[in-house]
């Protein structure tokens, strides 16, 4: 073996539920302030870059200054000095030890699966995910890697969880809130019922993001991030992150990311930097905006249910309340009917924009049964709430009143 590879392999990581974490050290300074200064400081580019803000680092490779002194980051696929930056800004703001990004959010989570789950294994989850995590656990996985995927009955229930735990568990898997129907998991409880069987926990905050609520502080024990969603905030980069111990971060790094390459630009790193600046100001007001619009919406005729944390008729409320800092950006709601109904409102819509995403500056709305969630059968999708008149709402930044006009002139139309 040549001594570079020698030198970049990495063992795989095995979970220790006795490990102690440590803190980070800059975990007692503030979110805000993390947001701004994390992973770069001035001062310390001067010499080669003499930059205020971090600076995107276009190269795929980079030189050695010796033949025997290997060079890191050494070659685009595993990191640049760019996506480093990026990398420990979210380690710092999730408060973990450490990230990799990659080059979505989709992408992310298969790098993680497929570092730690082996032909045989387990992972245990619920229908509360996001559609293309739901095909990754229903078809890609089982069916080219003999990896199984159980949805436990009841996601509420920690007794549910344990019980679809064994010794072939290789992760247990949580989104909250979930997308679309915005169910909020106890991470807390489901973490305590993991570590009990010695099986680690992922949460995926991409909906809430680090600055309304904090898994790895709940006792997560890794972060799965959508890069493309509200920490970009306006539909202009498409990436991915997961965080946390940092043997694992390593592991996905040189044992998967390396080899399948898909990985996270520096531009887009850039713009991720830039964008993170104001991630706490806009989650702010897209949680404020949300809460206004969830409120008319739960008193409008022609709305026959609405789903966000933040209405005190939530079955999570209280949860919520405890588990997050606000209730996010992101809601639903049903109209009369099924998908004919939904498809009037949908097409009647002036302000708002029908578009495939969310977490965006503008408020856009898309259709979860015949877009995100048509993978799953419709029996599934009854279970998970996904009803064929739910319209998924990403709750922008404009003047509430504008959007709440919009949304009572399209629902006039249904």
């Amino acid at each position: 073996m040549h001594d570079e590879e020698r030198f970049f392999m990495r063992n795989p990581w095995t979970y220790e539920p006795t490990a102690e974490r440590k803190p980070r050290p800059d975990a007692e300074i503030g979110f805000d302030t993390r947001a701004l200064h994390a992973g770069f400081d001035p001062l310390d580019s001067v010499k080669d870059f003499r930059s205020f803000v971090p600076p995107i680092v276009q190269s795929v490779t980079y030189p050695y200054e010796r033949f025997e002194q290997i060079p890191y980051p050494v070659y685009g696929r595993t990191r640049t000095p760019t996506t480093a930056v990026l990398e420990e800004r979210l380690a710092s703001l999730e408060g973990g030890e450490a990230c990799v990004t990659g080059a979505s959010g989709s992408q992310s989570l298969f790098n993680l699966i497929f570092t730690l789950a082996r032909p045989g294994d387990n992972v245990v989850t619920s229908l509360n995910i996001y559609g293309e995590g739901y095909k990754q656990a229903t078809t890609i996985f089982p069916e080219r890697c003999n990896v199984e995927f159980r949805f436990v009955d009841d996601a509420a229930s920690p007794e549910a969880w344990d019980a679809a735990i064994d010794d072939g568990t290789a992760l247990v898997w949580v989104e909250t809130p979930s997308n679309p129907c915005l169910f909020v998991t106890d991470i807390a409880a489901v973490a305590e019922v993991a570590h009990s069987r010695g099986v680690p926990l992922l949460v995926d905050n991409t909906t809430a993001t680090a600055a309304l609520q904090k898994p790895i502080a709940l006792g997560a024990d890794i972060v799965l991030l959508s890069i493309t969603k509200f920490l970009s905030g306006n539909a202009t980069v498409l990436g991915g992150a997961v965080v946390g111990p940092d043997a694992l971060v390593e592991d996905i790094r040189w044992n998967t990311s390396e080899f399948v390459g898909a990985v996270l630009q520096p531009f887009e790193a850039w713009l991720t930097l830039q964008f993170l600046e104001t991630l706490s100001l806009r989650m702010t007001r897209h949680s404020e905006n949300a809460q206004v619009v969830a409120e008319f919406l739960v008193d409008h005729p022609r709305v026959t249910h609405v789903n966000y944390p933040g209405l005190a008729d939530h079955p999570q409320y209280e949860l919520a309340s405890r588990q997050m800092t606000r209730a996010g950006g992101m809601l639903s709601f049903v109209v009369p009917g099924g998908m004919e109904g939904a498809a009037k409102v949908i097409d009647s819509f002036e302000l708002i924009t029908h578009a495939v995403t969310f977490g965006t500056s503008r408020t856009i709305c898309m259709h979860p049964p015949t877009i995100t969630h048509e993978h799953m059968t419709p029996e599934e999708r009854v279970e998970a709430g996904i009803d064929d008149g739910l319209i998924r709402l990403s709750v922008g930044l404009e003047d509430p009143v504008d959007l709440i006009s919009d949304l009572d002139q399209a629902l006039a139309y249904g």
